[in-house]
């Protein structure tokens, strides 16, 4: 092989590489947003799991506090579906008469679950601030409109709702949705406070709990029927507010 074929093997190669890296890329975040949707679908699932077994969704966050030390509970709404999420085991090793940080829930609190971790999250490790992750919060209403108080979303603290109560329908209410972009310091599953009302559009690098990931265009979320629906960053701010609440009574159309 002379130099000159030799040097147009290596342009060849090198121009091939060129073509399949990105494809290889795109491959790679398809089967990521493809993981992430799956995740969704079976916190979908264990919601409506939930629901039959007990009538209502579960509670936002039972007991809110703050911070950590203190008598109050602040149990997240992802404690109580871990049985339909097929983690009964880490269920039954949390004592729920204490708070999520006493030492006796310590060994399960720090337990990262797959379950609850965006692959193309930007975030890394199985735990934020010493707790087990999580990618994924619940919506506890919206600020775009007007004051969040009381809570206008389906996961509120202290309450619980039956489907009659989500009367904005349940195909046009999101439940759940990824926080997965940024820091998030309550980004944790058993950690109450892993809720947000959303006040910006979707993708925005604000400093507080909002719909974000590291999807191209948007973020993934879960509707109270247990489909899951991508929320494109260019949704009419006004539209995605109506989609956070839960009996409004908006004739908005849904964003998805």
């Amino acid at each position: 092989m002379t130099l000159v074929e030799l040097l147009v093997v290596v342009a060849i190669v090198a121009a091939l590489v060129a073509l399949l890296l990105p494809a290889a890329q795109a491959a790679r975040e398809a089967a990521r947003r493809t993981a992430c949707v799956n995740n969704l679908r079976h916190m979908g699932c264990a919601l409506h799991g939930h629901l039959l077994a007990k009538r209502q969704f579960p509670v936002g966050c039972l007991e809110w506090k703050p911070g950590l030390g203190g008598a109050n509970r602040c149990l997240a709404w992802s404690v109580f579906i871990l049985p339909w999420l097929e983690e009964q085991g880490t269920a039954d090793r949390l004592d729920l008469s204490q708070p999520f940080d006493a030492a006796a829930n310590r060994s399960a609190a720090i337990t990262g679950l797959r379950i609850f971790i965006c692959p193309s999250a930007d975030r890394v490790g199985w735990t934020v601030g010493g707790y087990g992750r999580s990618d994924y919060g619940g919506l506890a209403g919206e600020r775009i409109t007007s004051p969040n108080a009381p809570m206008k979303g389906p996961l509120v603290h202290e309450t619980s709702f039956g489907q009659a109560q989500i009367t904005d329908g349940l195909s046009k209410t999101i439940f759940v949705a990824e926080c997965a972009s940024g820091p998030w310091a309550d980004g944790q599953w058993i950690n109450g406070r892993n809720l947000y009302d959303q006040a910006f559009a979707i993708n925005q690098p604000v400093p507080e709990d909002e719909i974000r990931s590291r999807h191209s265009g948007g973020a993934f979320g879960l509707v109270g029927d247990g489909a899951v629906q991508f929320l494109a960053e260019t949704i009419d701010t006004r539209v995605l507010a109506a989609a956070c609440t839960r009996a409004r009574g908006e004739s908005h159309e849904t964003p998805w």
